[in-house]
């Protein structure tokens, strides 16, 4: 069985680039259209809103489903509509797997023992879809509660060819709050990717040079991107905070091989609200929606080629 890393990367070769496409839907920020059409279904507040979501994000991934390799739903938007939301959340990930993508369920699971063995079973489907009822190829997983809580995640993401994020150095503002206090000598984020390090070494396959263990760290922090790429050679990195949390595309380039692999950089708003955003507004209104979401990812794509490590993936291998 192909491990997670190895399809990841067959994935960002075969479309030459590490664009990741985060699937955030907002009621607010959805075009009328289909804010309308949802509306128009009748049923509760909650059942409109998960149509509207639902439509639109099975618009998105037909619109990207060339361009990139992978998508991140973000859990978070589809459960607060309960069980209308978590019924299109599935639909969706089942409808990106179909399309050939990789999904990257942003839940943030992560607890102890037999919750955490629960976590892992019924969201890391990896390389078989219908091995898990969610079918994700990879979870993020927040490891605060310790180095124990991981374990579970590893030993499934391994047997299923799945793979886990683990957040290490996130995008926001206050990460350094928590993050950045020290111990021994060390910053809490360094001794959370100095374990994630170790197990990534642990499931790295022979002749591979990455594990199925791999690091959330934000675009926002480049001085501590660059030092943590140094630290975890071996690692995929998940890397959001590009775009409209203020990372440019020179901020993410530390996060790759020479070769222009071991990372994905994330862009949700955007993309998923291109006709919003300043570069895109001008020129495209909201009847051109889906030609707005097209453009925002083909200039992603570019930028990052322009400006990274990732370029080389253009270039056929010897």
């Amino acid at each position: 069985m192909p491990d997670y890393a190895q399809r990841l990367h067959s994935a960002i070769r075969r479309t030459q680039t590490p664009s990741l496409v985060g699937i955030d839907p907002r009621w607010d920020l959805l075009p009328q259209e289909i804010r309308d059409k949802a509306s128009a279904g009748g049923g509760s507040q909650a059942e409109q809103h998960a149509r509207g979501f639902e439509h639109f994000s099975l618009e998105l991934l037909d619109i990207i489903c060339d361009s990139v390799a992978v998508v991140k739903p973000q859990v978070a938007f589809f459960e607060q509509l309960g069980i209308p939301g978590l019924q299109a959340l599935h639909r969706v990930m089942t409808r990106a797997r179909e399309l050939g993508l990789l999904v990257i369920a942003d839940a943030k699971r992560g607890d102890i023992g037999s919750t955490a063995e629960a976590y892992a079973a019924g969201w890391l489907a990896g390389e078989d879809p219908g091995a898990a009822e969610w079918p994700a190829d990879a979870l993020t997983v927040n490891p605060y509660l310790g180095a124990d809580t991981l374990q579970p995640f590893v030993d499934v993401a391994r047997q299923r060819g799945a793979g886990i994020y683990v957040l290490v150095r996130t995008s926001n503002p206050g990460a350094a709050v928590f993050q950045d206090p020290r111990s021994e000598g060390h910053a809490i984020y360094e001794i959370v990717a100095d374990r994630v390090c170790d197990l990534a070494a642990q499931t790295t396959p022979q002749g591979e040079d990455y594990g199925c263990v791999g690091a959330v760290v934000g675009a926002t922090w480049p001085e501590q991107l660059q030092q943590l790429r140094e630290r975890m050679p071996g690692v995929p990195f998940l890397v959001p905070g590009y775009g409209a949390q203020g990372g440019t595309s020179a901020d993410t380039a530390g996060a790759f091989d020479a070769d222009g692999l071991g990372a994905v950089i994330n862009s949700s708003r955007g993309i998923n609200f291109a006709w919003h955003t300043a570069g895109l507004q001008d020129e495209f209104g909201e009847d051109s929606w889906r030609e707005a979401i097209a453009e925002a990812t083909r200039r992603m794509r570019s930028d990052l080629a322009e400006h990274t490590p990732a370029g080389q993936l253009s270039i056929p291998r010897a």
